[in-house]
């Protein structure tokens, strides 16, 4: 992603939302959770100024879940390495000992197969999960792969699964086969 893309920018004006701590903005953002993309006034303020480009009521929205999801939970991906997707995320969230393997792996397979009207609420939960744990999300690249997740070949879906199980051992597996 370019470094300054619409999308880092954004990014950059929540985290600096967060940062000053602004109470009243991270508020204002936090009332679109649970509630359709763009339904929720007081979001408009901070989100509508960064919309003005997006060709598509889809790519708009994703600024509204992003924007709402952030101010729930704004701690930032700060690695430098490896995928930085919600699937690498989940995969910090199964490897941190704070949920059953089992249960992140039932949560993430479902979220993988969620349609995009829907996909609001399954992140709400997510995230509030990943907050939970202290597993910090890419909001810039989460922003990027919502405009991509109605694609047809569900790329997103792939690279997510790809981040969360590619990082398990295989049976018989060691380090050392891994290089």
């Amino acid at each position: 992603m370019q470094q300054n893309s619409s999308s880092e920018r954004f990014v950059a004006f929540l985290q600096g939302l967060a940062q000053s701590n602004d109470r009243g903005a991270l508020a204002a953002l936090r009332k679109g959770l649970g509630r359709p993309p763009g339904d929720e006034p007081a979001m408009h303020r901070y989100v509508a100024p960064w919309t003005g480009s997006e060709r598509s009521r889809w790519s708009e929205d994703t600024y509204y879940l992003v924007a709402a999801l952030f101010a729930h939970h704004p701690a930032p991906w700060n690695e430098g390495s490896g995928p930085s997707n919600l699937g690498a995320s989940f995969a910090r969230l199964r490897n941190s000992g704070g949920s059953s393997p089992e249960a992140v792996d039932r949560r993430f397979t479902s979220l993988l197969g969620v349609d995009a009207e829907d996909l609001h609420l399954h992140l709400r939960h997510a995230v509030s999960l990943l907050k939970s744990n202290a597993v910090p999300v890419d909001w810039g690249r989460l922003l990027t792969d919502l405009r991509w997740w109605g694609h047809e070949d569900r790329w997103v879906q792939r690279r997510w699964a790809q981040a969360f199980w590619g990082g398990i051992p295989q049976p018989g597996e060691t380090e050392e086969t891994e290089m």
